[in-house]
């Protein structure tokens, strides 16, 4: 039988690619990505304002499908178009909210903290996202020559980036890199410092140079880095801003601490999904006692594939 054909709709955000990425890889379809772009003023307006209308988006040349993954604002009004265009029998998915009446989709997968319900969607603990055990393993030696060769143990801390409810300031960093380095110096453990795409530059110089040559700071966005530090880390610290990256973590069974930036707005919604992720035994927050813990690793991508396959063969 031969596989599903999909497109996966997506405004190019790490993040995101991730989770649709993840998804479809779990589904096990064929799939192309599309970089949403929106035409005009269409890009300020929120999709419950705007009309499904190929006049919206910039043009996908892409026919032959059979599902639609989208995640992000900007691809809702798209998915909805493409579904109801096509002359053939097509099911579209959408992660996120999407802020629209929820009749246009065939699924939404949303986390737990978006607080949504309905028949067709299928709530996630955290992100689903396109990380997989055996990717992290097959990749686990590939920071040996970044690494200082020593018996101390390792800790990671992933960093994320500025959003609007998180500033990246210097004290906010200083305040991370301190609480961390006092645990060095107690633990006496190894610390290697991975940035994301979001991460600024000078963030990860000032990393570089607060922990010093005794320690590991990768300069550069690296993905194979990224898996190796999952794989060789004893525990994971992961700055508060990023539940993607939280979320991919969990997959690892291991501690994570989460480093806590003050909120300059209303973050509720993040501190549900925080306070769930510590109600899961999965994290506890930086400054916290140094413990090693365990808990059921955290898979919810291949649960929710699983699911949508289920009711796509009835």
């Amino acid at each position: 039988m031969a596989k599903l054909k999909g497109i996966l709709l997506t405004e190019g955000m790490h993040g995101m690619i991730s989770q649709v990425e993840g998804l479809a890889k779990a589904l096990d379809i064929d799939f192309t990505h599309h970089t949403v772009e929106l035409n005009n003023f269409w890009k300020v307006f929120p999709p419950k304002m705007t009309p499904i209308s190929q006049s919206v988006y910039k043009k996908i040349d892409y026919s032959d499908f059979d599902l639609i993954i989208s995640c992000g604002r900007k691809s809702v009004i798209p998915s909805i178009h493409l579904k109801s265009n096509s002359n053939k029998k097509v099911f579209n998915i959408h992660i996120q909210d999407p802020k629209v009446d929820l009749k246009h989709f065939d699924f939404i997968v949303a986390p737990e903290h978006d607080a949504i319900q309905g028949q067709n969607i299928i709530n996630t603990k955290g992100a689903i996202h396109y990380l997989t055990e055996n990717e992290i393993s097959e990749n686990k030696d590939y920071l040996s020559s970044f690494i200082k060769k020593d018996e101390r143990k390792i800790f990671t801390l992933i960093m994320g980036g500025p959003t609007k409810y998180y500033d990246y300031s210097t004290k906010n960093i200083d305040d991370i890199f301190k609480k961390i380095n006092e645990l060095t110096n107690t633990y006496n453990f190894q610390l290697v410092v991975i940035p994301s795409m979001r991460t600024p530059k000078n963030t990860i110089s000032y990393a570089k140079d607060y922990f010093g040559d005794n320690h590991t700071v990768i300069m550069d966005v690296d993905k194979k880095a990224y898996l190796s530090a999952l794989a060789i880390s004893q525990s994971i610290i992961i700055t508060c801003d990023s539940s993607s990256m939280i979320s991919e973590a969990a997959l690892t069974g291991k501690p994570i601490y989460i480093a806590s930036i003050l909120p300059k707005k209303n973050d509720k919604r993040f501190q549900r999904f925080r306070n769930l992720f510590r109600e899961l035994n999965i994290t506890r927050n930086l400054g916290e006692e140094v413990e090693n813990w365990n808990y059921e690793k955290l898979d919810e991508t291949n649960r929710v594939a699983k699911i949508i396959k289920q009711k796509i063969n009835s």
